[in-house]
């Protein structure tokens, strides 16, 4: 089968370490709100704010795991007979970084959120990408968080190492171009706004001979050197690289 090719056009991109020992700064969020929030959606937040100014934004929100801890709180209260929180049940689904954020903002725009396992850094960026080619008037921010789930669970193949990334899509102020690759895994071929589709050619294609434990470190990689980096999953492969803006 063809790969899968398309591009994003990144105007703004930001990022937050799992290793990072101070706190993010997220003064823009009520301190009411701010204290009953987890480290994941902190960082979240934060790297989501480093990107976006004052315009209306669309939000596609993406974590393997989630809030899972706050779940499974929520959870072992359940067993031992302890009243649950609403506010933290209310802040424990996938998309609660979205509604935080849009609330802050006073933002009423379009919110998602997904999680696809290991490839869920992946499936993301392409769901930006589609919807911002379905509506390239309107930019989309990508906001990729998440941490190592719970001991609770045992060994996880693949496990995240945690952190956060954030990618603005809008053509009218990129900085460059993210061109990313599925290959593998019945792909088909996709093409951007006003672009015919075509297959990734060598050249364009992110051939790297170094490989990733995660797909977050692969991205991270590519965004920080501008080296093209790959990501191999479960019977397909990811690639990324970075292209300047044509002066």
């Amino acid at each position: 089968m063809p790969d899968l090719h398309w591009t994003i056009p990144v105007a703004r991109w930001s990022s937050w370490p799992a290793a990072a020992s101070a706190a993010p700064d997220i003064g823009f969020i009520e301190p009411i709100v701010r204290r009953r929030l987890s480290t994941l959606s902190r960082i979240a937040l934060k790297v989501a704010h480093d990107c976006v100014a004052q315009d209306e934004v669309r939000v596609v929100f993406a974590s393997r795991h989630g809030e899972l801890r706050r779940t499974t709180d929520i959870l072992r209260a359940i067993s031992a007979g302890e009243p649950v929180s609403p506010t933290a049940f209310s802040l424990s689904v996938l998309n609660a970084m979205t509604g935080v954020f849009g609330i802050a903002r006073g933002d009423r725009s379009a919110a998602s959120a997904i999680s696809a396992g290991a490839e869920t850094l992946g499936y993301a960026l392409l769901e930006a990408y589609a919807q911002y080619a379905a509506q390239p008037g309107s930019p989309v921010l990508l906001v990729y968080a998440d941490e190592p789930a719970d001991p609770a669970y045992g060994t996880i193949e693949d496990e995240v190492q945690g952190g956060a990334i954030a990618i603005l899509l809008d053509k009218d102020t990129a900085a460059g171009q993210l061109v990313c690759t599925l290959s593998g895994a019945g792909a088909a071929v996709a093409s951007g706004p006003g672009q015919a589709a075509s297959l990734a050619d060598p050249a364009s294609r992110a051939d790297a001979d170094e490989r990733f434990a995660t797909q977050s470190q692969a991205l991270q990689h590519c965004l920080d050197t501008r080296e093209s980096a790959a990501w191999q999953g479960i019977g397909a492969t990811w690639h990324w690289s970075w292209h300047d803006r044509a002066a």
